[in-house]
């Protein structure tokens, strides 16, 4: 497996409060591999990375709400290829106040999308520091 070079990726932590007050953090599942993640995609000319990652929670997870324009954090993680190779990925986060979860969306059938507890959310993760930018943004929250 050969890396290519670094690669800059936009992401959505989407999250929302109970009606008791709980904070809630919405995963999506991979199309490939199936591993819970949060919505992100590739940089579109044009578009303002908080509005990249927003529009990926749409298109992955049906969502729809308030989304922040500064990063809340970043965290890298290495993305297999179809082909084999390996992407170094550096993915700028930023929360997402989910107002709802539209009844359909593009890639409804693709994937699988839940509300965990921010502990349960950080446990299913893969990548390290994706547990950490959860635990500490929730934290932000209290």
């Amino acid at each position: 497996m050969t890396k290519t070079g670094k690669t800059q990726q936009y992401a959505a932590l989407p999250y929302r409060r109970t009606k008791a007050g709980a904070i809630e953090i919405m995963l999506v599942t991979s199309r490939e591999t199936r591993r819970w993640i949060i919505p992100k995609g590739w940089p579109i000319e044009g578009v303002a990375p908080h509005n990249l990652a927003a529009l990926e929670a749409m298109e992955e997870a049906g969502l729809l709400g308030k989304i922040g324009s500064k990063p809340i954090g970043t965290y890298r993680y290495d993305k297999k290829r179809s082909d084999g190779s390996i992407v170094n990925c550096t993915v700028d986060t930023f929360a997402l106040e989910v107002e709802q979860q539209m009844p359909a969306w593009p890639e409804q059938d693709e994937r699988k999308t839940q509300w965990f507890s921010p502990e349960e959310a950080a446990t299913q993760v893969q990548e390290p520091e994706l547990r950490t930018l959860i635990a500490k943004f929730v934290k932000q929250l209290h």
